[in-house]
């Protein structure tokens, strides 16, 4: 009897350290997921001895996971890989409360489905809560983290949570996580004494134990300052920073990651008119969107693209990724009606199935049935209708805008005419002054030499003198009027020229500095250049009380920068805009020649007029 009561207990010991075994091994995967070590995923995995059915279901979980991280969808991993897992209320034990929050992974990564799944980590977390289980509450709320911060109206639901997420944060590194949750969701982190505090709590060395945590980091300092402090250049800084830690593994999770920063550097990079770049950005992006699934990220891509390329007055492409944009937005409106007709497929199977216990009320259960099909097909056909007008209506506006543009640049075309029309009278008059005003006096001049010792000296020689002066003055206008752009010395020589008059003129100290510019530009290029230099001096001149200004000239390889700075009182651009000083005509003549401007003025401390060129 003794001997049967020890085997008995000794039975029971052994079935409990078993039992205390695989979920001690479950919890320690589930930690290393959060860093995503699948070397240690997979061994740990291979130490799970499933006893029961529960724990069979959560092993096949587990194994999709890891399958998940390393391949994504590439592996057929769309397939169910257990049957549903069960969320009645007797769920209490760590196996079937993490076997929920696996189950809502594979809802929400494999059929989008974010309400249901919402609804697995929603009793998870209950279920977690009432066995004060630290860990699982935290990967409850994490979990609910991604579906609620993808709607605005529910991020109070999330910012509810922190404070129990905060309670419950068991190690360092979920006490880090939780203040970067608060970075991203409490909208008061606009205040940048609140932000520097949390990022101080943040930020330290521990964080070198956690690359996906440091990655997430930067990430949310990319989104601070990319959304909040509009400092694109910091943010940008930022964001390559977490992609350098997912370009370290090559693992699906980490593509899919990826994706989202490319495409938040590319939009940083657009609202810092870096276009060029954003360009490349988005690009980059569109080769890795195949590791999202998600076709609202896409249409973000598409959305921004376009705006990009138009930016870059590459129509052809930007109307393909518009093009894209509208099918993704079709695609998804036709999903989104799908779902409502299987919605109402269950119902009306619902219907039939309660026909067969309520006779009476059958015939109400499927006309209701009917008439709800019949109103929302109503609704979708009339929401498919005035998408339809509205795409009408943006290809019209595309239209008119070209139409608009094509009067702009013939506007400019005849301003350039009638200044290349200027020019010429402009060297006509000077020829004219220097082959006959000029011959002729030079005529004059002889005959008042010839005889020089046959009157009074002194006359002569004053005579002779005054004639030098005049015909000195003779060929000064001449070649002032040529400008020094149509004559063979170009664009460089006639600025330097036209300052070194200003400045012994004006007592404007002028500084004309080039680089690489050894070879003459198109003639009609530099004709339009020199007179937009010539106006921006103007305005100096007349309107900046400055003392002294510098003129840069640089050309690379296919573009001319120049710079023209002054140290005068400066100006306000909302009074330029009443008053005007010639920018109107400056900007016409730069879009012209499909270059950039940019205009940087401090009342008190000068301005700084920056043109880009291309010259190819």
């Amino acid at each position: 009897m003794r001997l049967f009561v020890f085997f008995l207990i000794f039975t029971i010991h052994v079935q409990c350290f078993a039992q205390q075994s695989f979920q001690t091994i479950s919890r320690d995967i589930m930690k290393e997921m959060r860093e995503y070590h699948i070397e240690n995923i997979q061994k740990k995995i291979h130490l799970l001895k499933p006893k029961n059915e529960a724990e069979g279901k959560l092993l096949e979980l587990f194994k999709w996971k890891r399958n998940y991280f390393i391949d994504g969808f590439d592996s057929n991993l769309k397939h169910n890989p257990v049957e549903e897992v069960d969320r009645s209320n007797s769920v209490n034990s760590t196996t079937e409360i993490i076997s929920l929050l696996l189950y809502g992974d594979y809802l929400h990564l494999t059929t989008e489905d974010e309400s249901l799944a919402y609804e697995y980590y929603l009793l998870a977390e209950k279920h977690a809560l009432e066995n004060k289980d630290a860990l699982l509450i935290c990967e409850s709320i994490k979990r609910m983290k991604i579906i609620l911060n993808n709607s605005n109206l529910k991020t109070e639901l999330l910012l509810d949570r922190m404070p129990t997420y905060e309670k419950y944060a068991y190690d360092t590194y979920e006490y880090k996580l939780y203040k970067l949750l608060q970075l991203r969701t409490e909208s008061k982190l606009i205040h940048k004494n609140k932000i520097n505090e949390y990022l101080t709590e943040v930020e330290d060395s521990l964080m070198l134990q956690y690359p996906m945590l440091r990655a997430s980091y930067y990430k949310m300092l990319g989104i601070n300052y990319d959304h909040f402090k509009k400092d694109f250049k910091k943010a940008i800084d930022y964001f390559d920073k977490s992609l350098e830690i997912y370009n370290s593994k090559d693992l699906f999770i980490f593509e899919k990651n990826m994706f989202g920063i490319l495409l938040d550097i590319g939009i940083c990079y657009y609202q810092d008119n870096n276009h060029f770049l954003a360009d490349y950005y988005f690009k980059e992006a569109c080769e890795k969107k195949k590791y999202d699934s998600s076709n609202e990220s896409h249409l973000i891509l598409y959305d921004w693209n376009y705006k990009n390329l138009i930016a870059l007055e590459n129509k052809e492409e930007a109307f393909e990724s518009l093009e894209e944009a509208y099918l993704l937005k079709d695609s998804i409106y036709k999903k989104n009606y799908d779902a409502q007709v299987a919605n109402s497929d269950i119902k009306y199977k619902s219907a039939e199935k309660e026909k067969k216990l309520i006779e009476k009320n059958s015939q109400l259960i499927i006309s209701l049935s009917i008439l709800a099909l019949v109103i929302i097909s109503a609704y979708l056909l009339q929401k498919n209708t005035r998408k339809k007008q509205l795409l009408a209506e943006q290809a019209k506006d595309l239209e008119a805008q070209k139409v608009f543009t094509l009067l702009k640049e013939q506007e400019l075309a005849s301003i350039d005419a009638m200044i290349e029309g200027q020019e010429k009278e402009r060297k006509r008059i000077a020829e004219d002054l220097h082959d006959d005003l000029g011959a002729l006096m030079a005529t004059v001049k002889l005959h008042f030499d010839n005889i020089e010792t046959a009157q009074n000296e002194d006359a002569v020689q004053k005579t002779s003198s005054l004639l030098d002066e005049a015909y000195s003055k003779i060929r000064t206008i001449a070649h002032a009027k040529n400008a020094g752009v149509i004559a063979n010395d170009g664009l460089l020589v006639a600025v330097k020229n036209m300052t070194s008059k200003i400045s012994s003129a004006n007592k404007v100290d002028m500084e004309v500095i080039a680089h690489g510019l050894e070879n003459r530009l198109e003639n009609s290029l530099e004709l339009s250049l020199f007179r937009t230099i010539q106006e921006l001096i103007a305005n100096i001149i007349k309107h900046a009380e400055a003392t002294k200004a510098t003129i840069q000239l640089t050309q690379f390889q296919e573009s001319l920068n120049i710079i023209v700075e002054d140290n005068g009182k400066g100006f306000d651009f909302k009074e330029i805009k009443e008053t005007g000083i010639g920018l109107d005509n400056i900007k016409k003549r730069v879009e012209h020649l499909n270059g950039k401007l940019n205009i940087d003025s401090t009342l008190g401390k000068g301005t700084s007029i920056i043109l880009d060129i291309p010259i190819k």
